[in-house]
């Protein structure tokens, strides 16, 4: 991945108000298509560092750029997958896929070619009449990638999306997702609390440490691409896990 840059976080501190550090001295570059997992202990920052680069919040000191500019001057290049997959259940699977490209103006046509098109690529297409309360929590959170999806993004956010799945449902969706990227070769940054869950996704690793936030160390990942169900079955991702599970573990120890 040569080339100048996509992302680029040049020493970024944060803080809320009169609030503890919440991040300190972050500095690094991600280049376009590559895919990086941040992990660590709960308090070290993470999803701040999801929400300064969707320019959601601004940084305290340090500068946040994507291709060159602040994140607030390209919002229209960034896609944010939370937590929950946040669907209004009053809208059908295609009318809640659609909602931000309808925020945005696009014209319908283009609109319902877009939402046939993500829903095909999450295989939701059958489901695109039915609403939330008919589908799994697998399914509702295919709905919110493909939300993401529909607007072309060049850095795609993603804030442990599948923590609360179950471990199959998980795998499935961990395979899926790498498809779409294969496809789409947008930036992902995907924050978890699952080692293997970084291990099968990433190019690289970024592990922080709490109080205050920064980054402790950063783990290429060089097992080969594609990357499938036998993947996890091989001894080179057991002992990339493990690796970066000694790392994790002597983070926790450290944390006050």
């Amino acid at each position: 991945m040569a080339g100048p840059p996509l992302v680029e976080f040049r020493d970024v501190t944060k803080r809320f108000g009169e609030g503890p550090i919440v991040l300190q001295g972050i500095s690094f570059a991600a280049q376009p298509g590559e895919f990086i997992s941040l992990i660590g202990p709960s308090g070290c920052g993470k999803s701040t560092l999801l929400r300064l680069l969707a320019g959601l919040t601004p940084a305290s000191s340090g500068e946040v750029a994507v291709e060159g500019r602040p994140p607030a001057a390209v919002k229209g290049q960034l896609a944010f997958v939370f937590q929950e997959p946040t669907l209004l259940p009053w809208r059908t699977v295609a009318d809640n896929v659609a909602v931000p490209q309808i925020l945005r103006g696009v014209p319908a046509t283009e609109r319902v070619a877009t939402v046939a098109r993500v829903l095909d690529l999450v295989r939701l297409g059958q489901h695109a009449a039915s609403y939330p309360r008919q589908l799994s929590g697998g399914q509702k959170m295919r709905v919110s990638l493909a939300r993401a999806l529909a607007l072309t993004p060049k850095v795609m956010l993603l804030d442990e999306p599948f923590g609360a799945l179950d471990e199959m449902t998980r795998e499935h969706l961990n395979e899926e997702l790498l498809a779409i990227h294969a496809q789409q070769q947008w930036t992902g940054f995907f924050v978890t609390h699952s080692v293997a869950e970084a291990v099968f996704l990433s190019h690289r690793i970024l592990v922080l440490a709490p109080h205050p936030g920064r980054i402790h160390s950063e783990i290429a990942v060089p097992l080969a691409w594609p990357r499938t169900e036998e993947t996890r079955l091989g001894p080179d991702f057991h002992e990339l896990v493990a690796g970066v599970s000694r790392v994790l573990r002597s983070v926790e120890r450290t944390t006050p």
